[in-house]
């Protein structure tokens, strides 16, 4: 996300390099700016005024008649989004959409609409607000702000989790290629997504092997759009989709398992037993691959990508009371579940690592 990304661009002058820097005071209120700057891109994506702008200009007023909004306070919304860069002022009154903020398109190719929906809305900011709380008790901000934990949130919101999904798609999305790149999935009969949600990995590794077969697995409202994925890819018929809980069972015999910024969402004892289930699972020669973020051992002050994957950790504590963890608490766990690491290749646009295991 792109006010995500930008947080370590504030952070760029920590050392002696940055001789020039602006006063501690300016740098930490830019930080806080950037929370205003993130809700303000949120505002873009629910008004869709990318998908109205589309490849022409508008004016204020076409705008605020066409999203029902307040022509006057629209405005203010528009400059300060031409100030970020996702609309461009063409003149006085009109505004055009930026190649920067194509991406909150819904039909763009690399659409984030949803997840900037998601990761912006009042959900998920509730959470944010109870991280203080959070931090002193070690229980999830989640659970604290709304009474529930986030998967018994969403099933009982149902319109919400449907941006939640999309979101979890559009990131896969974008993760997929550097993903089949790092595994090599062809020489494996059958693959099991566990946790697949809309099959959009499943998707991928099925048209980039047209030998191999698929499973979804996840529970039944993560797969409120499977059947489409897999219908629009053109692999419906190479892949089942199975429903169930992950901490009781998952399909077994497969040759190869995939696990999805699955662990992230849970603390060491619950990503262990999903670990200890999918190893009940996996036959003699099989295969398990683990795709997650990897936090460093110590800081680098001022890296962006290692601050914007702390953060994301810390987003972890809020949302799901899970974590993101370093290569070597990676290998802790899979080795606590039977498991015993045979490859591990780094994804570095992402920080991501795909870590293939074997039972040990």
């Amino acid at each position: 996300m792109p006010a995500t990304d930008r947080v370590g661009d504030a952070r760029d002058t920590g050392t002696a390099a940055g001789a020039n820097a602006r006063p501690a005071p300016a740098r930490l209120m830019q930080m806080v700016l950037h929370a205003m700057a993130a809700k303000s891109v949120y505002a873009a994506a629910e008004l869709g005024l990318a998908d109205l702008l589309g490849e022409r200009s508008r004016t204020t007023a076409e705008l605020a008649e066409l999203t029902g909004a307040h022509g006057p306070s629209l405005r203010r919304l528009l400059l300060a989004l031409a100030g970020l860069g996702l609309v461009t002022q063409t003149g006085m009154d009109r505004f055009e959409l930026t190649e920067f903020g194509r991406p909150l398109r819904k039909d763009a190719p690399n659409s984030i609409r949803d997840l900037v929906r998601m990761m912006c809305g009042p959900a998920v900011w509730r959470s944010w607000d109870e991280l203080v709380p959070s931090v002193r008790t070690g229980e999830p901000a989640w659970d604290l702000a709304h009474g529930v934990s986030w998967l018994e949130y969403y099933a009982r919101e149902p319109e919400e989790a449907v941006t939640f999904n999309r979101a979890m798609a559009e990131h896969t999305r974008d993760t997929a290629p550097g993903v089949l790149a790092a595994a090599d999935l062809s020489r494996f009969g059958t693959v099991v997504d566990v946790g697949g949600g809309d099959g959009t990995l499943i998707s991928h590794v099925l048209r980039a092997h047209p030998g191999v077969r698929g499973v979804v697995f996840d529970v039944p409202t993560g797969l409120g759009a499977t059947a489409t994925t897999l219908a629009a890819a053109g692999v419906a018929s190479r892949c089942q989709v199975v429903s169930g809980d992950f901490f009781v069972s998952v399909p077994a015999g497969a040759d190869a398992y995939l696990l999805k910024q699955i662990l992230h969402d849970w603390d060491d004892e619950r990503a262990t037993a999903i670990l200890r289930t999918v190893r009940a699972a996996v036959p003699p020669g099989g295969h398990l691959f683990v795709i997650e973020r990897a936090v460093p051992e110590q800081v680098t002050p001022g890296d962006p990508a290692e601050t914007r994957d702390l953060l994301l950790d810390l987003h972890m504590l809020v949302a799901t009371g899970g974590r993101e963890r370093t290569e070597r608490e990676f290998g802790r766990l899979l080795e606590a579940a039977g498991f015993e690491i045979a490859r591990l290749t780094a994804l570095p646009r992402f920080d991501f690592r795909v870590i293939e295991a074997t039972p040990a």
